[in-house]
């Protein structure tokens, strides 16, 4: 650290008024990926930092540990900020008292991710310089932007693309704090962090939620980083970049699951020899990650139960399988991908892996109305394909979308990729199936079709009741006795008892087969409009969903909420209404914790004691006169 430096260790800028009381909404997004969404974004930062022109893999090294608080730089300022905080809802009110429960410990837990083979953040002695290639400057002081390189190759190649992936290493810690160590090119050896609380008050001014560990000039114009003298655990003193994450939560800490997250995101990278990565004493490597995905302490090894979790199937499709190209297009260009397809009918779950160029996986993709078909596959593609596919990811880079692109003619063309890349797999798989089950010959249907025909004929007569003739007319002559319709019991024998009483949820019917076969994880159901209160007050809308009456909601405590625009006549109209658009916030109307959305659907909403209750910020451009139709997926 520099001999002399300005104020406390923790910087925060002041502001004129606390006018956002809520913590950042992506360190809960990032907060429920847990581990994968941990790893998987600072192993693709240490990636994307790969030496130019070096061939051999970037080395990761992550550990897990415990540090004295004492030990900690600047812990204290942190303290005292968090000391100050004040929670206006119940959601801030319950992070402040976990924070402050935290303080208590001697000695806290850390994670480490450090790499080596990287070239590390350049600029830092120039602080925040505001310049495209001081990346310290932008890593460590600038929320929502990227380092861009110069190179358009190497650019299209990289892994990150939207900026937000450095807060999943606040979201690690229970104080959402973070360290990084850098050591350049030039052997200079700086030390950084951020930490993400809430506007506050302290002593007697107002700050910003971000703290910044830095120093300052003395004008309190500028950052400046602090030289590296610290303790071992915050050193780094070879060319790269190291994370440093006090205060670890519990959830995080489970050096399986870190092994098991390396492996689900980035096998290829590691089979390619593109990555290394040393988890404490385990060692990932091309030669050895095979004896990981295949031990059962690790995945279990029983192809029938691979409902969730597909790496062991990708790993033995993309080394086993000869790849073949396939073509999708966007409506204007074809893309080229390589497919490894493996078709195996004790498969019960049908995924295919989109990997990048870089080698991370985006996205277990079901291939529409074929989630249930005895297949793996894994798709790659080239440059080309890879700057595209980037294009369509997620921030969190764990999903093909389209609704965060805002051009409406981009976004035209994603949606029918997308919509052409399942169209172009159902074909592979629909060849798979007819070469694995060739039929015997063909079936002679007439005598089944005469027996349903007559069938029907003597139930239609039934029904109707007998014909006379008037004049020569035909007129129908009204049954005297309608035949009712009786419940049959388990035996198939009629039985006289009452129907049930009809639950306000019933499943949703839809002409698209993909919501019928895809996951069982969750199940979608429509909700009756007895059981929703709606009110818009001026610039809020509150509903009201009232699940008592349900026996297909009870025992939930959260559940998924999607809505679709519907007509006078009762139809239905899903891709008219764009949640993003309309809503600025989205928020439980007791505690007010803000919800994700996600895929035009409101994620993770509270059921308390069979009520939900939502308030919902509306935009200018919200259309109070429509009605919805709303959905409930558990």
């Amino acid at each position: 650290m520099t001999s002399q430096h300005i104020g406390p260790l923790w910087k925060f800028s002041p502001i004129p008024n606390i006018e956002e009381s809520n913590f950042n909404k992506i360190l809960e997004r990032f907060y429920n990926m847990r581990v994968t969404g941990l790893t998987r974004e600072n192993t693709q930062n240490s990636m994307d930092g790969r030496l130019i022109g070096y061939e051999g893999p970037v080395t990761l090294t992550i550990k897990t540990g415990s540090i004295k608080k004492k030990d900690i730089p600047g812990i204290e300022d942190v303290i005292a900020r968090i000391q100050s905080l004040q929670g206006r809802n119940s959601y801030t009110r319950e992070t402040i008292q976990h924070m402050l429960n935290k303080l208590n410990q001697d000695e806290v837990r850390y994670i480490s991710f450090e790499d080596s083979n990287t070239r590390g953040l350049t600029g830092a002695r120039n602080g925040q310089s505001n310049s495209a290639q001081d990346t310290w400057g932008i890593y460590a002081y600038n929320k929502g932007v990227h380092f861009e390189e110069a190179d358009s190759e190497r650019e299209t190649s990289r892994g990150g693309s939207h900026g937000v992936g450095k807060i999943a290493s606040n979201a690690a810690s229970d104080l959402h704090m973070m360290y990084f160590a850098n050591c350049d090119e030039h052997g200079d050896q700086h030390l950084g962090g951020t930490v993400q609380l809430i506007e506050h008050q302290y002593e007697g001014k107002y700050y910003r939620s971000s703290g910044y560990f830095t120093d300052i000039n003395e004008d309190q114009t500028r950052f400046y980083p602090y030289e590296n003298t610290f303790k071992p655990v915050f050193a780094k003193d070879t060319r790269g970049l190291k994370i440093i994450i006090p205060f670890l939560r519990k959830e995080y800490d489970n050096e399986n699951e870190i092994i098991k997250s390396i492996c689900d995101s980035f096998f290829v990278s590691i089979l390619k020899g593109k990555l290394e990565v040393n988890v404490n004493d385990e060692k990932l490597t091309s030669d050895t990650i095979t004896s990981y995905v295949t031990n059962p302490d690790y995945y279990n090894q029983d192809v029938t139960e691979a409902k969730k979790i597909f790496t062991p199937l990708y790993v033995d499709t993309y080394l086993n399988q000869e790849p073949r190209e396939l073509i999708v297009s966007d409506g204007e260009r074809d893309f080229r991908f390589n497919l490894y397809f493996r078709y195996d009918e004790e498969i019960p779950k049908g995924r295919v892996a989109i990997v990048r160029t870089i080698g991370m996986k985006i996205e277990d993709f079901k291939v529409t109305a074929n989630a249930n078909k005895p297949y793996n596959a894994v798709m790659i593609g080239g440059s080309d394909e890879d700057s595209y596919i980037k294009s369509l990811e997620n921030e969190s880079h764990t999903e093909l979308s389209w609704e965060h692109i805002k051009d409406a003619k981009l976004q035209k063309r994603a949606k029918r990729f997308i919509n052409n890349l399942s169209r172009e797999m159902a074909k592979v798989i629909e060849a798979a199936v007819k070469e694995n089950n060739p039929t015997d010959g063909i079936m002679n249907t007439e005598d089944i079709l005469y027996v349903v025909e007559t069938q029907f004929k003597n139930d239609l007569s039934d029904s109707m009741g007998t014909v006379m003739i008037n004049k020569g007319k035909s007129v129908v002559k009204a049954s005297t006795s309608v035949p009712k319709k009786t419940k049959k019991n388990k035996n198939g024998k009629s039985g006289g008892e009452e129907r049930p009483k009809r639950d306000p949820l019933k499943r949703k019917k839809t002409e698209n087969m993909e919501n019928d076969l895809n996951e069982e994880l969750k199940t979608k159901y429509s909700a009756n409009p007895e059981m929703v209160e709606r009110v818009i007050l001026n610039n809020k809308e509150l509903i009201k969903f009232d699940f008592t009456t349900s026996e297909m909601i009870n025992g939930e405590t959260s559940c998924d909420i999607s809505l679709a625009v519907i007509d006078g006549m009762g139809v239905e109209y899903p891709d008219e209404f764009n949640l993003q658009d309309n809503y600025s916030i989205v928020s439980d109307l007791q505690s007010g914790r803000e919800y994700a959305l996600d895929q035009n659907v409101i994620k993770d909403v509270r059921i308390h004691q069979g009520v939900s209750e939502l308030q919902l910020g509306l935009k200018g451009s919200f259309n109070k006169s429509l009605k919805f139709v709303y959905y409930i997926e558990v």
